[in-house]
């Protein structure tokens, strides 16, 4: 189920608890809605709310964690690749097809993040051409210490790159707790039964309650387009691997 179905059924549960609620309060008798009893429900009510709160908060601290890593590790990739490409370049004619190699495989693993397709970096990382760049950089005879100190940097840099590749797969297949959220969501929608039970039910009061729900519904967006920051409208940005790879064979 994609990001909008879920807000969306999150925004129908927490305002369908407000319309509830305000059907609800027709039903109550009026005794039980005296003072004593609105004190009572809203100690309750704030108690679930802090609770709502802390969560709230959890999931979205750990939403932007996850989405700031992602963002921070294209960008060492993209610096580490250049790197690697400079490394061979200063090798000299030699290592020309492992720059070649490199770049087809790099300009692949650009379309293959940003695909939606969640195996993508799983591919580029099983692909011959990979295997074949660190097998053409391994095959590489050095004739001085300074060729031979290059060969070891751009292999050690070829596994470093092969590592944040498979670690980034292995990222991308974490996602918000689902039960932590239908929790959340609960909650809200219980909170939101008791605004409508107290709350007269006039014009004003629906408006109100329903720009609630869709703020808090936002917030649920957010938390899960964070967490597919390669497909969702919050997307990392590609410039810095687009820009490592016009810098490739310079």
């Amino acid at each position: 189920m994609g990001s909008i179905a879920i807000t969306s059924v999150a925004f129908g549960c927490i305002f369908g608890g407000a319309v509830f609620g305000v059907m609800l309060r027709a039903a109550i008798p009026p005794n039980h809605l005296v003072n004593d009893s609105k004190d009572a429900v809203r100690v309750a009510m704030g108690l679930v709310s802090t609770m709502t709160a802390i969560v709230l908060g959890m999931l979205i601290s750990s939403a932007k964690s996850y989405y700031d890593t992602q963002s921070t590790e294209v960008t060492q990739m993209a610096a580490k690749i250049v790197v690697l490409d400079r490394a061979l370049a200063h090798y000299g004619p030699e290592g020309d097809d492992a720059r070649g190699v490199l770049r087809s495989v790099f300009s692949r693993l650009i379309d293959q993040m940003w695909s939606k397709d969640l195996a993508g970096l799983s591919q580029v990382s099983q692909s011959t051409e990979a295997n074949a760049l660190f097998d053409k950089i391994q095959r590489l005879s050095p004739k001085d210490d300074k060729q031979r100190a290059l060969q070891n940097g751009a292999l050690n840099l070829s596994m470093t790159v092969t590592e944040m590749r498979w670690l980034m797969y292995n990222q991308r297949l974490n996602s918000v707790s689902m039960p932590l959220l239908i929790v959340l969501v609960l909650w809200l929608s219980l909170i939101f039964v008791g605004f409508g039970v107290f709350a007269p039910p006039n014009a004003t009061v629906i408006t109100t309650l329903l720009v609630s729900s869709l703020s808090v519904s936002g917030a649920v967006f957010l938390i899960l387009n964070m967490y597919s920051p390669y497909q969702g409208l919050i997307r990392v940005s590609k410039a810095p691997m687009l820009t490592a790879l016009a810098n490739l064979g310079q």
